[in-house]
């Protein structure tokens, strides 16, 4: 019997590459304030990053190919009168996005064809809710036009935008400020991570919470929680002794985790980006200069340690591009726009032409040994056959 010493995995070999200074966003001055998020998003036609601006808040909008020196008075998106604190583009829509403010608002926008030829100030709605300022807005992954938001006022909103009107009210679910939401594949439930410690799954058309955990990670540093496509919940936190950590959750029992990782010591919030295609988990940490990626199995222990992406430069912030922004001819599963302090520089993640061809030609010779095991059977079958005379 062969024992297996390396686990097989077709993700094992991808690795991170820096496009070229020309292919940067240059001079851009994204913005100081002290907040969790990623500061940045993507879609197939634009990167929006959030930026300084004196009187208000204000992010940029570029159009993917804009790379190179921004100028300085190029137009942004600044409507709000506090710091923009975070934005998410619509997924059924690539000229809609939605952006969340410490003016309390959350305001949803639409980007001309061809980018912004002037300051947009006007936006298409203003969702007036929140008594505090608004530090997540997330998108309905499947129905249109129905976007998430939650406060510092505990308080999470699910609002309709074509009328502007709340939906739901969350209310008297969450104790302390909110530090992640997030939601399932079909849109049917949302987890989310709380100061309390607690990770809880939500049903937010019954207003009830269905599972939670206390103290999934001990540690008094911000968690965050995403759910995966099996169903399970991915979290990074900290633990008692502030060591990074990672670890599975299974919703329907949550007493214990499926699999718990301690990483590091450093204090910079994990940011998992995940991939529900591949399987894979990235987790950019605020103010690190890595990437890490794991492969998330069904046999122990359940999260896989791939690779790291290193650089040079501590990241502010990140941009995730969905899958149909990718250039799938070159290989690529996951493209990254990491901000720096006056910069934005995307990250390519590549599966190597070798590894694909090899695992293709593992799947061509375990198919051709079926064939031919076929062929023998048949053979002794007509040998029979002929021996009692048919």
């Amino acid at each position: 019997m062969i024992r297996r010493v390396v686990r097989q995995s077709k993700f094992r070999h991808v690795f991170g590459q820096a496009v070229k200074n020309d292919q940067c966003y240059d001079d851009i001055r994204v913005s100081r304030v002290t907040w969790d998020s990623a500061f940045c998003a993507v879609n197939p036609k634009f990167v929006a990053i959030i930026v300084e601006a004196s009187g208000g808040g204000a992010f940029l909008v570029l159009p993917l190919q804009k790379t190179g020196r921004i100028d300085k008075a190029y137009p942004t998106v600044c409507g709000h009168t506090g710091p923009v604190l975070d934005i998410d583009w619509c997924p059924h829509n690539d000229h809609v996005i939605a952006s969340g403010s410490e003016d309390c608002t959350v305001m949803v926008w639409q980007i001309p064809e061809n980018g912004l030829a002037a300051p947009l100030s006007e936006p298409v709605v203003v969702l007036e809710g929140h008594s505090k300022r608004v530090g997540i807005v997330t998108w309905h992954p499947t129905a249109r036009n129905v976007l998430l938001s939650a406060g510092c006022d505990n308080l999470v909103i699910i609002w309709n935008v074509a009328t502007g009107e709340a939906l739901i009210n969350l209310e008297d679910m969450h104790p302390d400020v909110i530090f992640s939401v997030c939601w399932s594949r079909n849109g049917s439930l949302i987890c989310t991570a709380c100061k309390d410690k607690k990770v809880r799954v939500i049903d937010p058309r019954k207003g009830k919470i269905i599972a939670e955990k206390d103290k999934a990670h001990e540690g008094a540093r911000p968690m965050r929680a995403i759910f995966l496509a099996d169903g399970n919940i991915f979290t990074t936190g900290f633990s008692r002794m502030s060591e990074r950590q990672l670890a599975l959750w299974n919703p329907k029992n949550m007493e214990d985790p499926i699999s718990v990782h301690e990483m590091d010591t450093s204090n910079g919030v994990l940011l998992p980006f995940y991939d529900p295609d591949t399987n894979v988990v990235y987790l950019c940490g605020k103010g690190d200069s890595s990437i890490r990626y794991f492969e998330i199995t069904d046999e122990a222990p359940f999260v896989h340690y791939l690779n790291t992406f290193s650089s040079k430069e501590p990241q502010r912030g990140m941009g995730y591009m969905p899958k149909r922004g990718l250039d799938v001819n070159k290989c690529e599963i996951a493209r990254f726009y990491k901000l720096h302090e006056r910069k934005c520089e995307p990250i390519i993640m590549t599966v190597p032409r070798k590894v694909l061809f090899t695992e293709l030609l593992r799947e061509v010779k375990s198919i051709r040994d079926l064939v031919t095991l076929q062929d023998r059977r048949i053979t002794k079958l007509e040998e029979r056959l002929a021996k009692v005379g048919i």
